[in-house]
């Protein structure tokens, strides 16, 4: 699924009109059918329900909601951000339809008449059809002032299309006011606010989705070069062949750890286990070879010679070509744990110059690559590279600051992977995914349970598996896997909280997150949302 700019949304609905004939009035009946339905879902028990209207095309999305909601029989007040004859074209259509006429709210006295004050404080649901798409920020005067006065109701905020006050083209978290959001339903496709916004209501993790409302295919044409990884998730959910062994699954071989650090290959190990990796072998020093196979009688484990300092010594990298590298079944996870030894580093760098087989790239093996001089070592032309760093290995990937990679996420994401030719998966709110050739996919998966130490570890398993299992679809298969992994961490909530998350909990919720459906009852759940 695409991702739209506010520009590239405008443009699809007109050619809808105009190339497909397909009139406006159409789309937003079709659009307010859908809020109602989506309403009704996810607050079934909400009987009084208040609707605020722009004048815009939104505020007509949300006067057609208003009419079908009174028509299922629910009490529905719809207050007017707007004089009627400013109301033009398709709007002005849905308010003529509008059985009761709507109460005015023209400034704020309005918003604190004594009969609006009772609305409000009645109201079981609040639906926000004020801005769509259309609006740029700040917000002020009076849709400010209902801002205000919503945000002091214990009701849920149920967004049509986007929040009043959200840039549709903003691709960081806004220090702007906005309406409270509790869900939000947009149309046809994602906008960049819906995938880098963060909701502002009282459920935090409430569902973000997407429904059709008409705009064919060919309407829908974007250059932002920009998708959403949950569209992936079919690669990984593809049923296996009869006829198959563990051999048609890839073999993956995690290289790393070091003395103290047993944890994070095992983790690897044992996520690429679970993700569906036919064979998994952990490479790892003598000292904790013992230590690493205990977690998982599956798992096979190959001791390696070690430093001084109990990293893997350079001279390993023959052994393992000869036992592994010449298989073109094998992918390999390298880093988890490995330490940064100076003799283990350049262990790191000379595996990834001399191996043809797919290499997942994280944690102390990004750092073999962390100045000018070894950086320009990387290169994913001829084969499948995917480096997985947070900001601060992004940040020392490239001698720079935390803050500047944050604050150019997607810039520093495509350019790095172009610049390269290789897959960068940019950890963090948001997980970008950058491929070679300048696509870019956006997760929206996870909560903030992953900041954690270990789940970085998890995520490189899962990543090489995926790709163990589907070599011709790389790029597909790290995009499935980041989803997955954010939605296992989703699915763990209901057992665990925020704060209590582990991330080897990931492991007994991967098969939810690989059996949950993105598509349901008619939307497309870019974040389904959970308590």
């Amino acid at each position: 699924m695409r991702v739209f700019t506010a520009a590239e949304m405008r443009a699809c609905d007109e050619r809808t009109v105009r190339e497909h004939g397909i009139p406006v009035h159409r789309l937003m009946e079709n659009a307010g059918a859908a809020v109602t339905r989506f309403a009704r879902r996810l607050y079934p028990n909400a009987r009084r329900i208040t609707v605020f209207c722009g004048k815009g095309n939104n505020g007509g999305d949300g006067l057609v909601a208003a009419r079908l909601l009174a028509a299922e029989g629910c009490t529905v007040t719809t207050l007017l951000l707007a004089q009627p004859q400013q109301m033009q074209g398709a709007a002005r259509r849905a308010l003529d339809q509008l059985a009761e006429n709507p109460i005015l709210l023209l400034n704020e006295a309005d918003l604190a008449s004594e009969p609006v004050r009772a609305h409000l404080a009645q109201t079981e649901l609040f639906i926000d059809a004020i801005f769509g798409t259309g609006f740029r920020p700040p917000l002020t005067g009076l849709p400010l002032a209902v801002r205000d006065a919503v945000t002091h109701h214990a009701a849920p905020v149920l967004a049509v299309d986007l929040p009043t006050g959200w840039d549709a083209d903003a691709t960081a978290f806004t220090a702007q006011p906005v309406f409270p959001a509790d869900a939000v339903l947009t149309f046809t496709a994602p906008k960049f606010a819906h995938i880098f916004g963060a909701l502002t209501g009282t459920n935090r993790r409430g569902p973000i989705a997407v429904a059709s409302i008409g705009s064919p295919e060919e309407a829908q044409q974007s250059d932002a070069h920009l998708h959403w990884t949950g569209s992936a998730r079919q690669l990984a959910a593809t049923p296996r062949p009869l006829n198959t062994h563990k051999g048609s699954f890839g073999h993956v071989l995690v290289i790393g750890g070091s003395r103290g650090k047993s944890g994070a290959p095992a983790m690897a190990a044992l996520a690429a286990l679970r993700a569906g990796a036919g064979l998994v072998t952990a490479a790892v020093p003598e000292s904790i070879a013992s230590t690493v196979s205990a977690l998982a009688p599956e798992m096979m484990t190959v001791p390696l010679t070690e430093t001084a300092a109990g990293g893997i010594a350079l001279g390993n990298l023959n052994r393992l070509r000869q036992d592994f590298f010449a298989n073109d079944k094998v992918t390999i996870a390298l880093g988890p744990g490995i330490g940064r030894d100076a003799q283990t580093l350049e262990f790191v760098r000379q595996l990834v110059q001399s191996v043809r087989q797919p290499i997942v790239l994280d944690a102390d093996g990004l750092h073999a690559f962390a100045s000018a001089y070894t950086l320009r070592l990387l290169d994913g032309s001829n084969r499948t590279l995917v480096l997985t760093p947070h900001p601060g290995e992004m940040a020392s990937l490239l001698s720079t600051t935390v803050d500047l990679i944050e604050a150019n996420r997607i810039r520093t994401a495509r350019e790095f992977a172009q610049q390269f030719r290789l897959t960068l998966v940019l950890k963090g709110w948001r997980t970008l995914v950058a491929h070679p050739d300048g696509a870019l996919a956006a997760n929206t998966s996870g909560n903030p349970g992953l900041a954690k130490g270990g789940r970085g570890d998890m995520l490189t398993g899962i990543t090489a598996a995926l790709i163990a299992q589907h070599p011709a679809h790389a790029a597909q298969a790290v995009e499935a896997a980041v989803w997955l992994h954010g939605a296992a961490a989703d699915a763990a909530l209901a057992q665990q909280n925020e704060h209590t998350l582990l991330a080897t909990d990931l492991i007994a919720h991967l098969a939810q997150a690989w059996s949950a459906p993105i598509c349901k009852d008619g939307f497309v759940w870019l974040q389904e949302g959970r308590g």
